[in-house]
């Protein structure tokens, strides 16, 4: 067979009837109602859901989670500074540590760069933060970042430098997207939890500001991706693809998404974890070429975040477990996050939006409170079945209670 192994064969079999295509999205963050765009095709029927059960993890298998965007808006970046003038992200949600520590790898995606003061600290449209930043991501207990956005490449490659550097001496298991150099670009990411050995890649379909270059950036392209695939495939168990795609605003999925979703699966991804939209968007599981199951979690939706709408505020955690023996999913779930912050109505009314304060992030299920106070006009009640039904919308995926997890 040309010298492949009947693995590589199938891949490039497939990958030779493919056909890319698709609308690149562009990236706002700011938004006063989501945007809405439908499936294209009929939609599926809906999976049957469950509401809140028993935490999933077990001896024997390795527990997988993964959250939304991390954004450093400008309020973000205000209520993180302290009275000494140092940034201190943690603060702002310190609660997540307990469920973050649940975890063997735990994926996060930095939304935007953060190459520190040098560039200018700045927030929406033309992003940087702090290294302070990346400090309070692994503080939190990321240890699996992509890098790699539409805002990656705001401010140049001066810049993407910085923040890839900013991750250099943190001991995080990867950190994949944003390159240097060609050759840091074509470096495998791998690394090791239980027993079960992991690869790692991510891409971006888009970007805010043109590329300078091919490798400061990953964006996605078939042959890239096959090639770094490729490169860690023999000597991997589990492939997770990050990967910025879809339409903002959107809980749909749309048919650029659904075909590089598929185009990953076959390549060899085990799975992928989507983000973009800022809001929540189902998940599905795929069939690859070589018949694995492949979940496509679409989108997580927001993280630490300060947007405005509660689809924006509400993200979670993505659990997954993953069999030793056998080095496949086992089990998912997940558990609803809120985003909260206070100001007053006349604030909001005047679009005061440096005037948000006290943030918190809390479990869904623990935030009535919050939530009554917020302004937003919701319940937990009602953003819980919206998230379930949302969710479950192809693939059944239960809720964890916050006690359970």
């Amino acid at each position: 067979m040309l010298g492949l192994t009947p693995r590589q064969f199938t891949i490039t079999i497939t990958l030779s009837l493919l056909v890319v295509s698709g609308v690149i999205g562009a990236g706002v963050y700011y938004k006063n109602k989501p945007i809405r765009e439908t499936v294209s095709g009929p939609p599926a029927p809906a999976a049957s859901y469950t509401k809140p059960i028993t935490s999933p993890q077990m001896d024997g298998s390795v527990r997988l989670l993964a959250t939304g965007d991390m954004i450093a808006h400008d309020s973000i970046n205000d209520n993180a500074k302290q009275p000494d003038g140092n940034y201190d992200y943690l603060s702002l949600m310190k609660d997540m540590q307990p469920y973050f520590a649940k975890g063997d790898v735990n994926f996060c995606n930095q939304s935007t760069p953060a190459g520190g003061e040098a560039f200018g600290i700045s927030g929406y449209p033309v992003f940087n933060a702090p290294v302070a930043f990346t400090v309070g991501l692994k503080n939190v207990g990321c240890n699996v970042i992509n890098i790699g956005t539409n805002h990656t490449n705001d401010k140049g490659q001066p810049l993407v430098d910085a923040t890839v550097a900013a991750w250099d001496k943190s001991g995080v298991l990867a950190v994949a997207g944003a390159n240097r150099t060609a050759e840091e670009q074509a470096k495998p990411r791998v690394f090791e939890a239980k027993g079960i050995k992991f690869g790692f890649v991510s891409y971006t379909d888009y970007t805010n500001v043109a590329l300078p270059n091919t490798y400061g950036v990953n964006k996605y392209d078939t042959a890239l991706a096959k090639s770094q695939i490729d490169a860690i495939a023999e000597q991997t168990d589990f492939i997770i693809a990050s990967m910025r795609w879809g339409t903002e605003y959107s809980p749909d999925v749309n048919a650029r998404q659904d075909q590089i979703a598929q185009e990953l699966a076959d390549l060899g991804v085990d799975v992928i974890f989507g983000h973009g939209p800022h809001a929540m968007q189902p998940v599905k599981k795929l069939t690859s070429s070589d018949g694995r199951e492949v979940y496509s979690w679409f989108s997580l939706g927001n993280f630490l975040n300060s947007q405005l709408d509660p689809e924006t505020l509400i993200g979670g955690f993505a659990s997954m477990e993953i069999d030793i023996a056998t080095k496949k999913v086992i089990s998912v779930g997940f558990m609803p996050v809120y985003q909260h912050y206070e100001w007053t109505a006349a604030e909001k009314a005047a679009g005061s939006l440096l005037a948000r304060k006290n943030f918190k992030m809390l479990p869904l299920d623990q935030s009535a409170e919050l939530l009554a106070a917020s302004q937003l006009g919701t319940t937990v009640e009602a953003q819980t079945d919206r998230i379930t039904k949302l969710l479950n919308s192809f693939t059944p995926v239960p809720i964890i209670a916050s006690t359970d997890f």
